[in-house]
């Protein structure tokens, strides 16, 4: 699937239980496992090991999930991205079904960034780069 996107991967992380997430350079594409339950302390802890690591403070980047599977995500946990990653310029999810579609919705009135949802992983990259060059 990543071999159709023209960026360069820097980093691929697969954690147990949680799922899969690849750093790009400017944007990061997470996919979740099915059936997790994504907590804020889950959300700290990847953040301040990995998010930070690829994408310091001075460095801007794109969150694109990649909603392969369903799982649980409290929204409100928006609301604290400002803060723990002030430098995310935006936030794409690639919906597949109307559930997570309807999700995603519900997801964007929790975010004071650019947000958009696609249907194609290639189209949420596509967008990344716009927001990364604006």
């Amino acid at each position: 699937m990543f071999d159709q996107i023209e960026n360069r991967l820097i980093h691929k992380q697969t954690i147990d239980k949680i799922g899969s997430f690849y750093f790009y350079d400017h944007f990061m594409v997470s996919e979740i496992n099915e059936g997790v339950i994504v907590s804020m302390e889950m959300v700290l802890k990847f953040s301040n090991k990995y998010t930070k690591k690829y994408y310091p403070v001075d460095k801007p980047f794109v969150y694109i999930a990649n909603r392969i599977n369903s799982y649980s995500l409290d929204p409100t946990i928006h609301l604290e991205s400002k803060n723990l990653l002030p430098n995310t310029r935006g936030f794409a999810a690639v919906a597949y079904n109307r559930l997570n579609y309807e999700v995603a919705t519900i997801e964007q009135l929790f975010l004071n960034i650019p947000t958009k949802i696609f249907s194609s992983l290639k189209d949420a990259v596509i967008w990344a780069n716009e927001i990364i060059k604006e």
